[in-house]
């Protein structure tokens, strides 16, 4: 090697270095829009995207198996994981993801992370980091590598700090205490790998904002998030709104349906399978009888009716 190439390597080690310094638990801006690349909206920031909070409403009220269905359509099969335990069962959870990945501990990376963040003014332990950053509409998703005893992210105070921020609540592949104290904050909810009265340890945070892994699906920052009884499933945010207009469009199809069949109009042989022009005809007039039930535009209704199957 040349003199040249060395002094060559040399910076590039230097300027490398340089970089994790400074983004050893914050991934970089450009590192995030370079992975959510596909994303074309607003974006926070620190390069999160942003998902519109009209966009998040709408989510609360589509079909979960529509949204899986549609995601493994369009080749996203590693997005929901299930198994989880909650503070309320019946609550839905519906956010944007913001991400934080926790490891087994080792005293030597724990105390610099921890010199450094308190050099550059961040307050307390680690955990509770990436709550300073929460936004409203945001969940706050952890990768805590499953861990129960020791593995308590938060207990009642700092889920009343997430639930200030955001509105919202968490899903962690780990645990969280306190669980009368979290149950009292009215319209928090908890999606959690288990409930333990011990406090956090041998965990350490090494990274906010960066892709994680949620027992056997992949979730990177800014992504949209459904939880409910059935599991956990992480829309990429570039699909949100294509998801949420075509689970739209089903859920409409099938009350159409549902009640031409309780009217006798069609035997459910006829709405099960691909329909004729007479029921794409009906269907259309039913929709404009119903317009306050539709919440797509008219461009994205007269789209889904082009790309429609039946």
């Amino acid at each position: 090697m040349n003199l040249i190439s060395k002094l060559w390597w040399c910076f590039c080690l230097c300027f490398f270095a340089g970089k994790s310094i400074v983004f050893a638990q914050h991934i970089p801006k450009e590192e995030l829009l370079f992975l959510t690349a596909e994303w074309s909206g607003a974006r926070f920031d620190d390069g999160r995207p942003k998902i519109p909070d009209e966009l998040i409403t709408r989510a609360r009220a589509i079909g979960f198996d529509d949204a899986w269905t549609i995601l493994r359509n369009e080749g996203y099969n590693n997005q929901f994981e299930q198994g989880w335990q909650m503070l309320h069962e019946d609550a839905l959870i519906a956010g944007r993801a913001l991400t934080a990945m926790y490891i087994p501990s080792r005293p030597d990376v724990e105390k610099s992370i921890l010199t450094r963040g308190h050099n550059q003014g961040k307050k307390g332990n680690t955990n509770s980091w990436p709550i300073d950053l929460l936004q409203k509409g945001d969940v706050y998703v952890a990768d805590g590598f499953g861990k129960i005893a020791g593995g308590t992210l938060i207990g009642q105070t700092l889920g009343n700090a997430i639930f200030n921020r955001t509105g919202n609540g968490v899903v962690f592949d780990a645990a969280v205490r306190d669980f009368n104290g979290l149950k009292e904050i009215k319209g928090f909810n908890a999606f959690v790998r288990g409930f333990h009265p011990s406090f956090l340890e041998e965990s350490m945070l090494i990274g906010i904002n960066t892709p994680i892994r949620i027992g056997k699906a992949v979730v990177l920052p800014g992504d949209l998030v459904l939880s409910n009884k059935e599991g956990a499933l992480f829309i990429p945010a570039h699909l949100a709104e294509k998801v949420i207009v075509t689970a739209e469009f089903i859920q409409l199809r099938d009350a159409f349906g549902n009640e031409r069949i309780k009217s006798g109009t069609y035997s459910v042989g006829q709405i099960d399978n691909q329909w004729d022009d007479q029921i794409k005809s009906d269907f259309l007039s039913w929709l404009k009888q119903h317009e306050d039930q539709v919440k797509m535009s008219k461009t994205q209704l007269d789209e889904l009716m082009k790309k429609r199957t039946w």
